[in-house]
């Protein structure tokens, strides 16, 4: 990808979205930050010394249909989608529409940002790539009890709801096969970022083992890589750099055709 491309990044004011759009921006392209809070989207922004900014919450789906209207107004062309935005919940928490926080922001945010945006997305044969967790090995995606929060669970649910979303990748790579547009996934490693941070004993605990843990730009540059490398590759996963062969858990096409229905009922997309 030599010449200067739309990258849009979610949940980019901090951690490994920031350091994806700092990548990003130092290699000349366009980059627009999603970020949920006007002052820390600015203060990334100026912090970075470019970029847009367009203000975007994904923690239901109202406001996420309403951050694609914002994209669509800010970017006439998207040539790169980053889904990097996500959360690691300590606790169940339901938002507007009865369903469980991390459900939302890590599987149903990415694939309704992929219909909305779908027409940029096929005119400019753009790239989708998704911001993946090695635990989703350890995910137990329940259609029926997930979305919920029926089946919550403190550490878990961080990989039933990354499971979700990496099941849908197969079937918008199949969707969109022969358009020129591509998707992939990708773990970045254990990445010293805010992602599961919580109070008392255990966030100290987890405190402590970030020490060890690599910097946001460790985890920024296979994502800069698979949104910039040419050809593109499609429906792959990677670890870090390595493409991986999904493990079996995330290639159960009944699971997947189920959660695919029950998303595009979610949000209300036919």
């Amino acid at each position: 990808m030599g010449e200067a491309r739309t990258v849009v990044v979610t949940g980019a004011n901090r951690g490994i979205g920031y350091a994806v759009a700092a990548g990003l921006l130092a290699a000349g392209h366009d980059v627009v930050l999603v970020a949920r809070d006007r002052a820390k989207g600015e203060a990334a922004l100026a912090s970075l010394g470019g970029g847009r900014l367009v203000v975007g919450d994904l923690s239901s789906v109202r406001a996420t249909r309403d951050t694609a209207e914002a994209l669509r107004k800010e970017c006439p062309r998207i040539d790169v989608l980053v889904h990097n935005a996500g959360v690691w919940p300590s606790r169940k928490v339901l938002n507007e529409d009865g369903l469980e926080q991390a459900f939302v922001t890590n599987h149903l945010a990415p694939f309704l940002l992929n219909h909305e945006l779908e027409p940029l997305l096929l005119e400019s044969r753009a790239r989708v790539v998704q911001v993946s967790a090695g635990l989703y090995i350890k995910g137990r995606a329940d259609p029926e009890r997930t979305p919920a929060g029926l089946d919550f669970h403190p550490m878990r649910t961080y990989a039933d709801t990354k499971l979700c979303n990496l099941l849908m990748m197969p079937r918008f790579a199949a969707r969109w096969q022969g358009t020129g547009v591509t998707i992939n996934a990708l773990h970045p490693g254990v990445i010293r970022t805010g992602l599961g941070d919580r109070p008392g004993p255990v966030g100290l605990l987890l405190k402590g083992a970030k020490l060890l843990w690599k910097p946001p730009a460790t985890g920024a540059r296979p994502v800069v890589r698979l949104a910039t490398a040419e050809p593109p590759p499609n429906g792959r996963y990677f670890h870090l750099d390595e493409e991986q062969p999904l493990a079996p858990v995330a290639l159960d096409d009944v699971l997947a055709g189920r959660l695919w229905e029950q998303a595009l009922k979610y949000v209300g997309v036919t």
